[in-house]
């Protein structure tokens, strides 16, 4: 090989090298676009499900609520109020309440779930139920009912329910259908 073919040759790989540097930058760039594109198309959808999820949510709650509102009677015992969506803070403690029902001597804690699972019902008998007790002391001296009302849950997830003397409301077509625990059939 010649020294003027040897300088061609080392001349041609440097601009290779150059063109190959650009197609790199490019490619780079181009990945941090698409990574931005997807992140930004991600966000959107997260929101977009979350909403989704809310909605549904609050279709249930609003569901609950009409049928408890219509007749405020719970399990075979009337109440005498009803409220919803209940904020309550106090005592270091915070807490949303879906629904709460009250007469002279009983309060009822309901938790809607358009699809309850296992860590709803956990969730409501400890943490909601505690802070329960914190937030409306009130109330110590009445009987608790413990309620989750939800749109579909699994016949195993009923049954828990039922074994911690929970409450379950579930919808059936356009009525509510009540299960009762054996400590609440009078």
């Amino acid at each position: 090989m010649t020294d003027q073919e040897l300088k061609d040759l080392v001349a041609s790989l440097a601009i290779d090298s150059k063109e190959l540097h650009a197609a790199q930058k490019e490619t780079s760039d181009q990945m941090k676009r698409n990574d931005q594109a997807l992140t930004e198309k991600l966000d959107r959808m997260g929101i977009t499900l979350g909403n989704m999820g809310q909605n549904q949510g609050a279709v249930a709650e609003e569901f609950f609520y009409n049928s408890l509102k219509e007749t405020q009677t719970l399990a075979g015992v009337h109440y005498d109020f009803i409220d919803k969506n209940i904020l309550r803070s106090g005592n270091g403690v915070s807490d949303e309440f879906d629904m709460i029902l009250v007469n002279g001597k009983d309060v009822a804690i309901v938790e809607v779930k358009y699809k309850a699972h296992a860590t709803d019902l956990d969730k409501l008998l400890s943490k909601k139920y505690a802070n329960f007790k914190k937030l409306f002391p009130a109330y110590k001296n009445y009987r608790h009912h413990l309620v989750l009302a939800t749109f579909h849950l699994y016949d195993e997830l009923k049954q828990q329910a039922l074994d911690h003397n929970v409450i379950v409301l579930q919808r059936k077509g356009n009525l509510v259908e009540s299960y009762l625990p054996k400590s609440e059939v009078h």
